[in-house]
């Protein structure tokens, strides 16, 4: 039996491997990760445009401001209080309950924590004391209030001449002693931080007990108990920052106390002082409630125009913002090219166009699918809105605009004499409410440090700060020379009491003359001034004493006047008075005029 032939097993082919099928393209805006095999499904896309909702929410609260609490109490630098003492608390501060003192409550919450005023820090006033918007409202304020001063005189003029030796020591003495200077300073402390200190300086700045008494006001029992018959004690007129200084000692438990909130001594870098050597100076107080938070201090023109001048700053860079960027180029292209591998290429294009932007570049774009065009802002309006907003600030202060931006206002018969005039009465209101007290009690304190006494008949006033013209002086002038003139012809007055009137001017030009030495008039009549001939001949045709010129026969009161009762200019026919006696008047009188007609009114 034939075996059989066993052949080799065949190996199998191997089977196709499955291709990966490609994959479908993905939209643009939804990017895909790489593919799991092992996942099922494809993961869900996720939407083209997301975002953290975090810096939203944080967003929100940082425009809604943090609260604030305005009756906190300020703490002093280190160094201003004495070792051992500590800032003083408010009282019952932690007894505010919402649940028992709803009225209490609805302030707080209302008043503070949503509108954020509070007390800003000596430190941050500082800081902006700096800024020019800040730092001008209250310079021009300081300068305007001392750019005149005041003019010390007697109260009884028939004494002047012998004051005047007294007038010019007080005057020296205060010169010396920078009065002037001082009382700016302190207008301009009142500004930036809301209050300020004028320390009088009587040498006993090393004996801590004595600086814990009183001087008192000036002129009371307790000044002339310290300062009587003492002279030269005076060492110096210093302003001091209210940031050295802190409250000691005040009432805060009776209100019908005269101390009641307010501060018997301070505390100047750990030396209790009392408040009549370091007179505190406050132009806007703030309620009861809130001058701890303040230390005792008033509100300050800085932050009462912070909002005004925050408007102004954002307005202003707005306005250079736009004008930086007005002009924008616009590229219309497809900007799914944005999310291809070479998407890139878009960017470079775009950058280099920028950067060598002129008005002489080149931008090539494709005409089929792009298109280039430009894009600008109206820039017509833009001043005005920056000069109202930059106008603003002058209304906090009250200062008008040519004050304190030196813009002339436009317009047809536009005038800033109003506001002028406003304002010099501002002025001087607030020198008498700021100034007044305070400086009575320094030119008392120079007069006791220079004689040992005080002159009841020594006293001040404050000089207008409006200023007329030349033209304006002199026309006024003439109209006050007139009227006197006028007077003593009348013989309302005596020539020796215009005399006087004049030389109590001390800015006229009739200050220094003698008043009792008065020059005999023209003509020798005794008592006549200068022009008062004309005055007396136009009276009626009366002399000084009221009697008649006996050649004048023409009806009172129309001398100079024609028959028909209206002024006429002298003839150039008529004689000279020398050429011999007048003609009587019914031989002057032209008759052969015709007779008037009488007139008809409806």
């Amino acid at each position: 039996m034939a075996r059989k032939k066993v052949l080799p097993k065949k190996k199998p082919k191997p089977r196709p491997r499955p291709q990966p099928q490609p994959q479908p393209k993905l939209e643009a805006a939804a990017k895909l990760p790489k593919f799991n095999k092992k996942a099922e499904a494809l993961p869900p896309v996720p939407p083209p445009w997301s975002f953290n909702p975090g810096p939203l929410a944080l967003s929100r609260l940082e425009k809604r401001g943090v609260a604030v609490n305005p009756f906190f109490v300020s703490e002093p630098p280190p160094n201003v209080l004495p070792k051992g003492k500590t800032a003083a608390s408010i009282a019952m501060d932690s007894g505010v309950a919402f649940e028992t003192s709803a009225w209490a409550a609805q302030a707080v919450y209302n008043g503070a924590f949503f509108n954020g005023l509070a007390f800003m820090g000596y430190t941050y006033l500082a800081e902006l004391a700096q800024r020019p918007e800040y730092r001008h409202i209250t310079e021009t304020l300081a300068t305007e209030m001392t750019r005149k001063w005041i003019r010390l005189k007697v109260t009884n003029q028939d004494q002047a001449k012998q004051k005047a030796t007294r007038i010019k020591q007080l005057n020296d003495r205060m010169e010396q002693l920078n009065v002037q200077g001082a009382f700016r300073r302190e207008v301009e402390l009142d500004g930036f931080f809301g209050r300020g200190h004028l320390y009088i300086d009587t040498g006993d700045g090393d004996n801590p007990e004595e600086l814990k008494t009183s001087i008192g006001d000036g002129s009371d029992a307790m000044t002339m108990l310290k300062f009587k018959g003492r002279k030269n004690f005076i060492r110096a007129i210093k302003p001091i920052e209210p940031i050295w200084c802190y409250p000691a000692t005040y009432n805060a438990n009776d209100p019908l106390s005269p101390n009641w909130y307010n501060p018997q001594t301070w505390f100047c870098q750990g030396k209790e002082t009392h408040a009549s050597r370091l007179m505190p100076f406050v132009g806007r107080e703030v309620p009861d409630m809130l001058k701890p938070s303040y230390m005792f201090g008033g509100l300050s023109l800085s932050q009462m125009a912070k909002p005004y001048v925050d408007n102004w700053l954002r307005t202003r860079q707005s306005v250079a913002d736009l004008i930086w960027s007005f002009s924008v180029m616009v590229l219309s292209t497809d900007l799914g090219t944005l999310f291809a591998e070479d998407g890139q290429k878009l960017y470079d294009r775009v950058e280099l166009f920028n950067n060598f932007r002129t008005n002489q570049g080149t931008f090539l774009i494709d005409k089929n699918t792009e298109e280039f065009s430009n894009v600008s802002v109206q820039l017509g309006t833009l001043d005005k809105l920056q000069a109202q907003s930059q106008e603003q600030m002058c209304s906090v202060s009250g200062t008008p605009v040519v004050k304190l931006l030196g813009v002339q206002p436009s317009g047809l018969n536009a005038s800033s004499e109003g506001e002028l005039t406003t304002w010099a009465d501002r002025v001087a209101a607030f020198q008498e409410k700021f100034f007044h007290f305070p400086l009575k009690k320094v030119i008392n304190l120079i007069q006791l440090d220079l004689w040992g006494e005080i002159d009841p008949d020594i006293t001040f006033e404050f000089l207008p700060i409006e200023e007329l013209s030349e033209p304006e002086q002199a026309t006024t002038d003439k109209t006050e020379m007139d009227t006197d003139v006028a007077a003593v012809g009348a013989g309302i007055l005596d020539p020796v009491e215009v005399r006087k009137r004049l030389a109590s001017k001390p800015d006229g030009p009739y200050a220094d003359i003698d008043v009792e030495d008065a020059p005999e008039p023209p003509g020798g009549e005794e008592g006549m001034m200068p022009g008062m001939e004309g005055a007396a001949a136009g009276a009626g045709g009366d002399d000084l004493f009221g009697e008649r010129d006996e050649n004048d026969d023409r009806e009172p009161g129309r001398e100079g006047r024609g028959d028909d009762g209206k002024s006429r200019e002298p003839d150039a026919d008529r004689p000279p008075d020398d050429a011999g006696p007048r003609k009587p008047r019914a031989e002057r009188v032209d008759r052969t005029r015709p007779p008037r007609e009488p007139r008809e009114f409806n």
